[in-house]
C-alpha cells in the first residue's frame, strides 16, 4: 500500500475541465522585476521511499493526507498556470511515483501537450519505480525524465540514500530509455562523498546517451549532516575537469537553472547548477507549488502564497488566477543561500518544497 492509497478525488474525475479565468489571464505572468514565469515545478507529495542525507532527516514526519492537494486540485492549479503562459510543467516530490493515481494526473495534464498550450511535461524521480512506470509515462506524452543518482558505488548509494538499491535505479534508467524516454542524471556534488568519482559518473552517463547535471548542495531544512563539510564548489569541479578534458560552453537552455558544456572527449553534455558559487537569479523563470498548495516563487526565500486556501474556499478560476498573479508579483529578486551559515537559509526541506 502506497502512502496515498486512501486519498481519493471523490467529487469529480480527472479530465479536461474547461478553465475560465477571464480577461486577466491574457497578460503574461511576470514578476515585479519583469521576469516572465513560464515554468512550474509541481510537487505531488512530500513522501519518498529514500532518505537522502542532504535532502531530509532520517526520521521525517510526513504530512497528513488532509493537507495534501487532491489530484483534481493539482490539475486545476497546473492548468491555471498553463492558461497564464506556463510552457513547461515538471512533476516532483518527494518521489512523485509513490503517489497513488499519479499516472491519472500525468494523463490529464498531457491534454495541454495535445492542444499545444504546453511544450513539455516531465518529472524528476529517484528512479526506484521508474521501471514500472516508464512505458506509461512515454505513452502519456512524457518525453524525458530526470533521475537522481549521486554515485556508482552501491555501498555509498546505500549510505547516501539510507538504504537505497543502486541496481534498481539503474534498471529504471534502462527501462526509461527502452521506452523511448530521454534521461538526464542529476548528481549532487559532495566534497567528502562523491567528489573523486565525478569523472566516472560523467563517463557512465555519457556512455549511455544521458546528459548529466551536477548540483551544489543547498542549505534547505535541518538534516543530520553538516553541509559546510559536504559543500563542493562547481567552479572548482569545472577547473579540475578542464585539467584533463575539453569543455565547450553551450548556449543551451532546458528551461531550468543549469549552464551546459559539451565535453569533447565523451561527446556528452554536462550541466552545472550553482546556486551558491554563482547564482542564476537574474534569469529565473520558475516557481514551485508544494503538494499542500503553497506557492514558492523563490527556492531560497521564505515567501509563500496559500493557494490551497483559495481553492478550498470555492474560488472561481478568475479568483485563482488573481491569487497566482499576486504571489508572482512579489517574487524576490534572488535567493539568500550561504553555505557557511549555522542555520539553513530556509526551514523547509527540499522534499517538502519540491525538487
Amino acid at each position: 500500500m502506497t502512502p496515498y492509497d486512501d486519498i481519493a478525488a471523490p467529487h469529480s474525475p480527472l479530465g479536461p475541465r474547461p478553465l475560465d479565468p477571464g480577461p486577466v489571464a491574457r497578460r503574461a505572468l511576470a514578476d515585479g522585476f519583469g521576469r516572465t514565469v513560464t515554468y512550474l515545478r509541481l510537487s505531488v507529495t512530500d513522501r519518498c521511499d529514500l532518505r537522502c542525507v542532504y535532502c531530509m532527516a532520517e526520521h521525517m514526519t510526513f504530512l497528513p493526507k488532509a493537507e495534501v492537494l487532491t489530484l483534481e486540485e493539482l490539475d486545476r492549479v497546473a492548468s491555471a498556470f498553463v492558461s497564464l503562459g506556463a510552457r513547461k510543467l515538471r512533476l516532483t516530490g518527494g518521489e512523485p511515483l509513490v503517489r497513488k493515481g499519479m499516472m491519472d494526473l500525468v494523463r490529464s495534464l498531457a491534454r495541454h501537450l495535445k492542444t499545444g498550450a504546453l511544450d513539455e511535461l516531465t518529472l524528476t524521480t529517484n528512479g526506484t519505480r521508474l521501471a514500472e512506470f516508464a512505458p506509461e509515462l512515454a505513452a502519456a506524452g512524457v518525453q524525458r525524465v530526470n533521475v537522481s543518482m549521486d554515485t556508482l558505488r552501491p555501498d555509498l548509494f546505500r549510505k547516501l540514500t539510507r538504504g537505497g538499491d543502486l541496481a534498481r535505479v539503474q534498471a529504471g534508467i534502462a527501462a526509461a530509455q527502452a521506452a523511448g524516454l530521454s534521461v538526464k542524471i542529476n548528481a549532487v556534488a559532495l566534497a567528502d562523498s562523491n567528489a573523486r568519482e565525478i569523472p566516472d559518473l560523467i563517463r557512465w552517463a555519457h556512455g549511455r546517451g544521458c546528459d548529466l547535471t551536477l548540483i551544489e548542495t543547498m542549505p534547505m531544512g535541518e538534516v543530520d549532516v553538516d553541509r559546510t563539510d559536504e559543500f563542493l564548489s562547481l567552479k572548482d569541479v569545472r577547473a579540475e575537469l578542464e585539467s584533463f578534458w575539453t569543455l565547450e560552453d553551450l548556449p543551451l537552455s532546458t528551461g531550468g537553472p543549469a549552464r551546459y558544456v559539451r565535453i569533447a572527449e565523451t561527446g556528452g553534455r554536462l550541466g552545472l547548477i550553482t546556486p551558491l558559487s554563482h547564482n542564476f537569479c537574474e534569469t529565473c523563470n520558475r516557481v514551485r507549488l508544494t503538494c499542500t498548495g503553497t506557492l514558492h516563487t523563490c527556492l531560497g526565500q521564505e515567501d509563500a502564497t496559500d493557494l490551497r486556501a483559495v481553492l478550498r474556499a470555492g474560488a472561481s478560476d478568475a479568483e485563482l488566477v488573481a491569487a497566482i498573479r499576486g504571489g508572482v508579483d512579489v517574487k524576490p529578486r534572488g535567493h539568500d543561500f550561504q553555505i557557511a551559515r549555522r542555520r539553513p537559509a530556509v526551514a523547509r526541506h527540499m522534499s517538502t518544497t519540491g525538487g
